[in-house]
Parts: C-alpha cells; structure tokens; sequence
C-alpha cells in the first residue's frame, strides 16, 4: 500500500472516456487525480492545484499538449510533466523533450505500462508502520516481515509480495492470472508453476507450528486468504 494520497496528479485529456480510465487507475494507486479537458482548463488547475506530476494528450481536441507543456515551463513548472502520444518516432521523441517533457508513454493506453511509469517519477514513500492484518497473521509493510501467534517469520521478497497481494484481498478468489500480474509482472515468462511454488513456501513458513490454513486452493481458478 502506497502513501501517494496527498499527491496531485493532472490529467489532460479532452477524450473524456480515456480521461477517466486514468483518473480511476490513478485513484486507484493511490494518488489524487484532477482532470482537465482542454488547454484553458489545464492552465487553471495546473495554478490552483500544483500539481506532483502532470500527464498531457500530445493532441488536445484541435489544439497541441506541447504547447501547454511549453507554457507550464515558461511559467516555472519544474515536476514532471509526462506526454501521451500516439506515434513512437525520433521525430516525436525530440519534439516532447524539446517541448520541456520529461518522457512520453504510447497509446493505446495501457494501465499496467502507464502505473510503473508513473512510479518511476512518484515512487511510493517510505511506509512507516503500517501492517496488514488477517485473524493472528500480521504483515508488517517497513520490515517485510511476517508475524503469526507473535512468530516472527522471515519473507524473501517474492514471498512477501504474494502474502501482500494475498492479504490486500482477502476472503476474494484471485485467479492464478490475476496473481501472476500483480506478483511477477504482466509480462511474465518463467515457468507456468511458479505460484504454486511460492504458495507452498508461504505454507511452510507460515503454518511451521500446525497452525490452521489460511491460502486456501481454489481449484482450476486460483488461491484466496480465508480461515476455512
């Protein structure tokens, strides 16, 4: 869980349905999204909400996002400002750096690709005691370490983002292609088990003293945080 919610991000967007799949994934992250529709708009929020990041469409209903991303530069904007494009070309590439851009991310948009793009600029703060708890199991958020019955119990990192991802949804069935996005990546190519793998670490470690089962099989659909 990131602490991103006191961080603003503008949005710039004049196809509303796109405008809005974004702020919903931005919410979503965590972050406090403002939406604005065409350059003037823009202008205003950008000055009212100085914002952390901001996220321009290159095309902006007839007018240019490189000449609202020029204009906040001129006007001393020095966060990241981020263009939404629809062509990868050098020619493209130039004219949003040129522009003052920081980078630029391809549609059709993406909202794993645009989320890991946007943490690159905004990573999550350091988390300071905050803990995940289901029933006697505690996972602690600072220390990536996992406590049951006052059991302290070591986590690799793998291991502790599966238990994180499992005790963020708890009581919810999480299909192993739901797990594998948000564990190893959308992407991901290793090798087809490798969930079933970690899950019997995780049950190794965290039923070590006969404690009752808590990763539950849901079979031929995925895994879910329940006591029976």
């Amino acid at each position: 869980m990131s602490d991103n919610h006191n961080l603003c991000v503008l949005v710039v967007e004049s196809d509303t349905a796109l405008a809005a799949t974004i702020g919903n994934d931005l919410q979503t992250a965590g972050f406090n999204p403002v939406l604005a529709y065409n350059l003037q708009d823009a202008w205003q929020q950008a000055t009212q909400h100085h914002p952390a990041l901001v996220i321009i469409d290159r095309t902006i209903s007839t007018s240019s996002g490189l000449d609202l991303c020029n204009q906040l530069r001129r006007g001393g904007y020095r966060q990241p400002i981020l263009i939404l494009v629809s062509r990868d070309t050098v020619e493209d590439r130039v004219a949003c750096l040129d522009a003052g851009a920081d980078d630029y991310f391809l549609k059709p948009y993406r909202s794993d690709v645009f989320l890991q793009r946007i943490h690159l600029y905004l990573p999550p703060k350091a988390v300071k005691n905050e803990q995940l708890q289901f029933g006697e199991l505690i996972l602690d958020l600072a220390t990536r370490r996992a406590l049951r019955n006052g059991r302290e119990i070591d986590l690799t990192m793998k291991e502790f983002e599966l238990l994180r991802y499992l005790m963020s949804h708890p009581r919810e069935t999480l299909t192993r292609e739901q797990i594998l996005e948000n564990v190893w990546g959308y992407e991901f190519m290793g090798a087809s088990n490798v969930i079933e793998v970690y899950v019997r670490y995780l049950r190794l470690k965290i039923e070590d003293e006969g404690e009752k089962r808590l990763i539950q099989t849901v079979r031929g659909v995925g895994y879910v945080l329940r006591e029976n």
